[in-house]
């Protein structure tokens, strides 16, 4: 996937391997959170060369632990098939218990979702940045579009009559 420009969504240093742009635009975005993720070793080598697909992912709490599911990570295209990794399976994210906890509660209380923002490399390690997410509705997407092209119609005004004040 594209690079995210985003500031926000990579820390400084970070290798970006995939992105979920789409993400953004489907879910209002309250809270994000770094966490770590449990690969195989042909994973980490198949995330090196951009072989993931994030968009379809999602992550769920399950027994007080953070689990990624639909993450599919091809596989790596110099291993035998006897070592391969299965590409579509539950993979395990690393977090704080307080913070899982944390956003468990708020799971429950507000109808939220955890959707995967962004998957890279920082010192060597595949972190995943995850953010706690309201959906949005086809309205709510409209009127961003329409806030978007008011502030760009605004900002040309104000650079025209910047030009026409300084040529005089």
């Amino acid at each position: 996937m594209a690079k995210s420009n985003k500031p926000g969504d990579l820390p400084a240093g970070a290798a970006a391997v995939a992105t979920n742009r789409v993400a953004r635009r489907d879910y209002t975005i309250l809270d994000s959170l770094e966490v770590g993720i449990q690969l195989h070793g042909s994973e980490v080598k198949s995330l090196r060369e951009s072989r993931v697909q994030l968009a379809e992912s999602y992550a769920i709490i399950y027994r007080r632990e953070l689990w990624l599911v639909g993450l599919h990570i091809s596989a790596y295209s110099h291993s035998a098939a006897a070592y391969a990794h299965e590409p579509d399976r539950r993979r395990k994210l690393l977090a704080h218990r307080r913070e899982i906890d944390r956003w468990a509660s708020r799971l429950e209380r507000e109808k939220l979702a955890l959707v995967p923002l962004a998957l890279y490399f920082v010192g060597g390690r595949a972190k995943l940045k995850l953010a706690l997410a309201r959906g949005r509705t086809q309205a709510d997407r409209r009127q961003d579009i329409a806030r978007r092209d008011a502030d760009r119609e605004a900002q040309r005004e104000m650079t025209r009559s910047h030009r026409r004040r300084s040529a005089t």
